[in-house]
């Protein structure tokens, strides 16, 4: 499914993020930077030696990612040419600022991407895996925020992906994404 949202183009596809032929992808990522399970551990395993290696470089040289901000890797073996490591908020029934948080994550994502000039880009479904946050309120949080910085002709890359592993978090988006 496919949306414009003023000069951005929103595309939802079920598949592998690792895969993804864009010119960078997002990585759900723990703060400490150090590899994980699902989305996580699947780009470190996609991307090789040297996109952990530059993990290890950001954890020595500024203590990680704190939840909600972004840093930026190589994309190592992957077809992206870049990562962008975000790591979202943990749920905990929405009593500690996690919307506001998941959409820092997405924010931040875009901004770096903005400035490192990447036209194109892919996400996953952030903080909905072992972090527990409801599907259709983490998609909601993040195709608004999305919408709203399209919206405010912020310098963002034109060309966004969702690429969603499973049909539940696919058909959770596409309704979403058909209700903005």
């Amino acid at each position: 499914m496919k949306k414009q949202f003023e000069d951005i183009q929103i595309e939802l596809i079920q598949g592998d993020i690792t895969k993804a032929s864009v010119d960078a992808i997002i990585n759900a990522a723990n703060k400490e930077l150090i590899g994980g399970g699902g989305v996580d551990g699947a780009i470190r395993r996609a991307g090789g030696p040297e996109v952990v290696k530059e993990c290890d470089n950001i954890r020595a040289t500024q203590g990680g990612c704190p939840t909600g901000s972004a840093v930026i890797t190589t994309g190592g073996n992957l077809f992206a040419k870049h990562i962008i490591h975000t790591a979202g908020p943990i749920w905990e029934g929405g009593i500690k600022d996690e919307p506001t948080l998941l959409s820092s994550c997405y924010k931040e994502s875009l901004f770096l991407a903005a400035k490192n000039e990447i036209n194109s880009i892919a996400f996953p479904s952030i903080s909905t895996g072992i972090y527990g946050y409801p599907i259709k309120k983490a998609a909601h949080v993040a195709l608004k925020t999305i919408k709203e910085l399209a919206e405010s002709r912020h310098k963002i890359p034109t060309t966004i992906q969702f690429i969603l592993f499973d049909d539940i978090t696919y058909n959770n988006y596409v309704d979403v994404l058909t209700e903005l």
